[in-house]
């Protein structure tokens, strides 16, 4: 088995340094992150004035992915402190605001087609992106991926608040993100040719403005010669990230070796993808292995690591997953330590937990 490189991108909130309050500066922001930074940086503006994005350089090694995001959050937190702001690392919002959307024809664009779901939308998450060979090679992998998508986004859940109230989800972003018409789970495609034949029927009936809003939870994308994995929240720690991030690789490596032709209903998919949603890891998780069953969630991602060893072995990567998912078990996932930052206390506590450090 060929080790794949992956990539990642992380999406932040931006608020006042010394307030609980949105800022809509994320462009200026991002503009000083890339006036001051390495000529390999990468730093993009979001949909919302009160975001910004970063974006590793492809790896083979995940040791030198998390010295990338770590450069990578430090050049972006530094930008901000300039300005007067800091980043936060949430998938929603856990505190009361607004913000805009940013100046850009085609953002005005959505926000016209999508209204107020383009309004509501003010979310953050991370995308890992894992090398493909081909399209073909792409969309066998997408269908294999997808009955593991749900423990990814359980392990990767940190957004249990939104506008000052607890949501009683680990995941709300996802509930928020499953707004698009694109968004979420998919079929089971035939081969390359039925899943550009779908993309371009998504974008000729209006349901996406180009080939970008493209909301898979798993695509393949638009710009890199990548599968693209977008069901995760954003991290809040580059641990976090790395140690997702490894997983996607060796998922997407597992899957491209799978000649099962079995085939999951959406409605299952879906199903599980909101009990992953809904309660993280703290519940029953969705087996989607043969007939659908509920089974805890750390005994699930045994299954999962077993799944993925010899993948994980042939990156060199089990001993370090193994090592990563003791430490997240033992720490809770974000949204767990989210909850426990707040405790009886006030919400807004969690943010310091949250914030991105120069």
């Amino acid at each position: 088995m060929r080790t794949r490189s992956v990539g990642v991108e992380e999406e932040f909130l931006v608020l006042d340094a010394n307030a609980p309050r949105l800022l809509d500066i994320g462009p200026d922001v991002v503009a000083k992150a890339e006036r001051d930074g390495d000529d390999e940086a990468q730093f993009q503006k979001e949909l919302k004035k009160a975001q910004a994005e970063l974006g590793s350089a492809p790896t083979h090694d995940l040791d030198e992915l998390g010295k990338d995001l770590r450069d990578r959050r430090a050049e972006l937190a530094v930008a901000a402190a300039k300005r007067g702001a800091r980043l936060v690392a949430s998938g929603t919002c856990p505190v009361r605001g607004s913000t805009q959307t940013t100046e850009d024809a085609r953002y005005r664009q959505m926000a016209h087609r999508f209204a107020a779901v383009e309004r509501r939308q003010l979310v953050c998450a991370m995308h890992v992106h894992v090398a493909v060979e081909s399209d073909d090679e792409g969309v066998t992998v997408l269908n294999g991926v997808a009955p593991w998508l749900p423990v990814l986004l359980a392990l990767s859940s940190n957004s249990p608040y939104a506008d000052g109230e607890d949501t009683g989800y680990a995941s709300y972003r996802r509930v928020v993100w499953d707004a698009w018409p694109t968004a979420g789970v998919t079929a089971r495609f035939e081969n390359a040719n039925d899943y550009h034949r779908t993309v371009q029927q998504l974008i000729d009936t209006g349901a996406a403005r180009d080939r970008a809003m493209i909301y898979f939870d798993a695509r393949l994308s638009a710009s890199y010669p990548t599968v693209e994995l977008r069901v995760c929240d954003v991290c809040p720690s580059v641990d976090d990230a790395v140690l997702i991030a490894g997983l996607c690789r060796a998922l997407v490596g597992t899957a491209s070796a799978t000649t099962s032709r079995s085939t999951l209903r959406p409605e299952l998919l879906r199903a599980a993808s909101w009990r992953a949603a809904r309660f993280g890891m703290s519940n029953d998780l969705v087996d989607l292995r043969g007939e659908p069953r509920l089974v805890p969630a750390w005994d699930l991602v045994d299954e999962f690591l077993d799944v993925l060893a010899e993948a994980l072995t042939a990156h060199g990567d089990a001993a370090a997953t193994a090592a990563g998912i003791g430490r997240l078990k033992d720490r809770g996932t974000g949204a767990q330590r989210q909850r426990d930052a707040v405790g009886g206390g006030d919400i807004e506590d969690v943010l310091d937990l949250l914030t991105l450090r120069t």
